[in-house]
């Protein structure tokens, strides 16, 4: 069997850009691991019953016994492909649905502007 070749360079090539997209660049590394301990400190603020206790009203995999009452949290970046929506969905539901039952987080103060940014980074990763 002889391959062509254009299509061994083709081939080359898809496989030089795949290599190249796994190498991370120096200061990627530092910003994945900084973009982990954030999705990390969201989901714990998630979690907490006395902090955002999304658990109480979603089911998020991972989570113990999640309610029903609002959707499950998955796909959420697809869902959410505007991370800022996703934050003002946070900040509070009840500006693009005033009947929401969705607490809301930001406008009245229940966790803070550090606190939601760590929580739409978790909510996003899932």
């Amino acid at each position: 069997m002889t391959i062509s070749k254009n299509r061994l360079s083709a081939a080359t090539g898809a496989l030089a850009i795949a290599l190249g997209a796994l190498a991370l660049a120096p200061g990627q590394a530092a910003a994945d691991n900084h973009g982990n301990k954030m999705v990390d400190a969201g989901k714990k603020i998630a979690f907490d019953r006395r902090k955002g206790n999304c658990l109480a009203c979603h089911h998020i995999d991972g989570g113990a016994a999640g309610g029903t009452i609002g959707p499950p949290l998955i796909a959420m970046s697809v869902r959410f492909p505007d991370k800022d929506k996703l934050r003002a969905q946070i900040w509070d539901a009840t500006v693009s649905n005033p009947e929401s039952a969705m607490p809301p987080f930001g406008s009245h103060h229940i966790l803070s502007d550090a606190e939601i940014d760590k929580v739409v980074e978790f909510i996003w990763s899932l």
